[in-house]
């Protein structure tokens, strides 16, 4: 089973690529924002306990991201495994998640960190702000600070997997295509 996780900072193509990956490679795509769409929209156990804490404006714990992130992959038990984009996002959540993989008898197979300087990420969100329609894609200040948070919070958790060997980096600059190429080369030296 191949469960990768597609690492790497907001603008950074992880959508664009993790939307090739799943068809080259038959897995299901797995997004934090999907997920929480998915309870929330079905008013699920999960979904309307996460929308408990949205309405006060606190954060969802990782023991519920994490609770529903099991019910997806209970819901597909026989998928060649996962691309898991925007999760996780903390150590915390990587360690969760490590355990929720381990009770299924499975693992992460890599996390795969598309390479971007922020400088570029900088440009490729204003651009994408144009289109978007997501008003934090049109202000500088905000995009560098969602890289701030980024680096502090997330970028760590490419340590935590590096130090199991499993972490690595592909650049992130250059054609959609020649980055799928670059991507695929990794994931078929597993």
């Amino acid at each position: 089973m191949l469960n990768l996780i597609l690492f790497g900072p907001p603008g950074s193509g992880k959508g664009t690529q993790a939307s090739k990956l799943v068809e080259k490679y038959n897995l299901l795509h797995i997004s934090t924002g999907d997920l929480f769409r998915y309870e929330l929209g079905n008013n699920t156990p999960l979904g309307i306990l996460a929308k408990e804490y949205m309405s006060k404006g606190q954060l969802v714990p990782d023991e519920v991201t994490v609770a529903m992130l099991e019910n997806k992959l209970n819901m597909h038990p026989d998928v060649n495994g996962y691309i898991l984009d925007g999760f996780p996002r903390t150590i915390p959540q990587a360690i969760a998640l490590d355990k929720l993989l381990e009770n299924k008898s499975q693992h992460i197979s890599a996390l795969i960190a598309l390479d971007v300087d922020d400088e570029e990420i900088v440009d490729r969100i204003l651009l994408r702000g144009k289109t978007s329609g997501r008003p934090d894609d049109n202000d500088e200040n905000i995009v560098r600070n969602r890289i701030q948070v980024y680096n502090n919070e997330t970028a760590p958790v490419f340590d935590h997997y590096d130090k199991k060997n499993k972490s690595i980096k592909v650049p992130g600059l250059g054609p959609i295509d020649q980055i799928f190429q670059r991507l695929c080369t990794a994931i078929d030296s597993l």
